[in-house]
């Protein structure tokens, strides 16, 4: 059972404003089971899917971090977003990214910025991008730039 949709389940519900009573009728109209707990996973989606038709808007999870100020950023973050997808990282997120830039070229170039972001050289990004489609080509991972053609 993944919590994560449950809790999502609860905040559409208050952002509908539905109470308790409303959110086991809609969860017995879509699923037959009054519970959260009951449910599998795949019932768990009907019902955040039916909140949605309802007019729930899902928030972005990290509101913090908006898209990289520059084309070349935003391709750091896409290839690595790609090995996470493929399962070559231990750490997908944001943190994960930044120790890799630290630890791969904090020698090499002396000081590292405290986040990707901040990175305002074109080498150092360039040297950063090279890297992560190494690591890729190492992994075994053929990036598909089809989905990113607009």
């Amino acid at each position: 059972m993944d919590r994560a949709l449950q809790r999502l389940i609860f905040a559409a519900c208050r952002q509908l404003g539905l109470d308790d009573d409303a959110r086991r009728d809609l969860q017995v109209s879509v699923t037959g089971k009054s519970s959260l707990r009951d449910m599998s996973d795949g019932e768990l989606k009907l019902v955040v899917n039916r909140l949605k038709e309802a007019g729930f808007e899902d928030r972005p999870r990290n509101p913090r971090h908006k898209p990289a100020p520059r084309a070349d950023l935003r391709m750091i973050h896409v290839l690595w977003r790609k090995l996470g997808e493929r399962g070559a990282l231990r750490d997908p997120g944001r943190a994960g990214l930044n120790r890799f830039i630290r630890s791969r070229f904090e020698k090499t170039w002396g000081s590292v910025p405290a986040d990707v972001d901040m990175l305002r050289d074109w080498q150092q990004i360039d040297a950063v991008i090279q890297a992560l489609k190494d690591w890729g080509q190492r992994s075994g991972i053929d990036f598909d730039w089809q989905d990113h053609a607009r």
